[in-house]
């Protein structure tokens, strides 16, 4: 059956745009910078460990626990610093304002393989085009550095939203922006649960990006899998 689909929303990280390298090495590369030297591989751990544990304890970037996103992240890279031997106070405070700042440059970020050729191909076919993203206020900024920004009506962050994906009031705002009723639209992202399974709970049609070797994840219906981006438009295509 032919999907009559007005709108698509997007997901952002490991389905447009990806880290260029990992974390504890560009962690690592600006300490160095500074003088410290910290093993990358020790940094990407503790980097996790942290990350993990912060998102436990004050979800969402701490929204509605009276914390910024700003200060959520500067904490999350002082104590990846610290669980790694960096004990100065003042270099801690300054390595995380300049890594802040440098995750929102286009140096930071790459696109996936077929990005800006689908988003353009899918804005010619007339499709209304939105973001949904746990994401912090910087997405604004990196989509526009990384030209992609443009394709877009709307980024819709779970910090602006006050809700992450998987909950579905996230998918109820981005319907209300793109002006779609949800079988009128589909999400595309890189995750199972927070992206394919979500979208589908909020009663959209979505697809599901995942590179061939990547490890089998749950059962997905193969018409609703993309090895690679470019493979949405043979799907979609009116």
């Amino acid at each position: 059956a032919m999907l009559r689909l007005r709108l698509l929303t997007w997901d952002v990280k490991d389905t447009l745009l990806r880290l260029r390298q990992p974390v504890g090495q560009s962690y690592a590369a600006e300490a160095r910078a500074q003088g410290l030297q910290v093993q990358p591989e020790a940094l990407g751990r503790s980097f996790r460990e942290v990350y993990g544990a912060q998102g436990r304890r004050f979800p969402n970037y701490g929204h509605g626990q009276g914390l910024s996103s700003r200060q959520w992240w500067l904490d999350v890279i002082k104590q990846s610093f610290r669980l790694s031997g960096v004990q100065d106070e003042a270099a801690l405070t300054k390595l995380a304002e300049k890594l802040y700042r440098d995750y929102c440059s286009s140096d930071t970020w790459e696109l996936l393989p077929g990005a800006a050729e689908t988003l353009s191909r899918c804005r010619q076919l007339g499709f209304r085009m939105g973001v949904v993203s746990n994401f912090d206020r910087r997405l604004e900024a990196i989509l526009s550095h990384c030209n992609l920004r443009h394709h877009f009506e709307f980024v819709l962050t779970s910090e602006a939203a006050g809700f992450a994906k998987p909950d579905g009031r996230i998918f109820e705002q981005a319907l209300r922006l793109g002006g779609a009723r949800p079988e009128q639209a589909a999400h595309i992202g890189d995750d199972y649960s927070r992206d394919y399974r979500a979208a589908r709970a909020a009663g959209m049609h979505s697809f599901l990006l995942r590179e061939a070797g990547q490890a089998e994840g749950p059962e997905v219906p193969p018409e609703h899998v993309l090895p690679t981006l470019s493979h949405l438009l043979a799907r979609i295509e009116k």
